[in-house]
């Protein structure tokens, strides 16, 4: 895959959870690019935090330590997925493990770069307070959605596609 290929399934719109065009762009040029091999890891739960990933393409699992030994799934990121945004903003340890379920391509921003970034250009830092609220939204509904039904949550299995 080409350099200037790479990115290309990113939407040029910016739904629900994802980037605009313009800070597409504008964090296209602070960044490095990674090709990750199918059930490589991006970062591991607990790990610092060292910046932020723009998810290319591919696919990224999101892993949640339930147990020693055991995870659980989170999330499938796709494409536009900018992962460690919080953490990179509170500098943080990273709370889940990233690891591709396919050949993935993702560029990473070092957080002290983005920081500087978000500083020199506050209309991109409304849209990264947005994707934050988001986040939280997101988890709030997964939250509420566990706490409705009895019982135990089914523990959905890492082989096991998400609805």
């Amino acid at each position: 895959m080409a350099a200037d290929e790479i990115g290309a399934d990113v939407s040029e719109q910016a739904p629900l959870g994802q980037l605009s065009s313009d800070l597409l762009a504008a964090l296209r040029r602070i960044k490095t690019t990674r090709l990750f091999a199918k059930g490589s890891g991006l970062f591991q739960a607990g790990s610092t935090v060292a910046g932020v990933y723009l998810l290319e393409s591919g696919e990224v699992r999101l892993l949640l330590t339930t147990a020693p030994g055991q995870k659980q799934l989170l999330e499938i990121a796709g494409p536009g997925t900018l992962l460690g945004l919080s953490e990179s903003m509170t500098g943080g340890e990273h709370a889940v493990t990233a690891e591709a379920s396919e050949p993935t391509a993702v560029s990473f921003i070092r957080r002290e770069d983005f920081l500087v970034f978000l500083r020199e250009r506050c209309n991109f830092s409304m849209e990264i307070s947005r994707l934050l609220s988001e986040d939280l939204h997101g988890i709030y509904h997964k939250f509420r959605s566990i706490s409705a039904h009895p019982g135990r949550p089914r523990q959905r299995l890492l082989h096991e596609e998400l609805n």
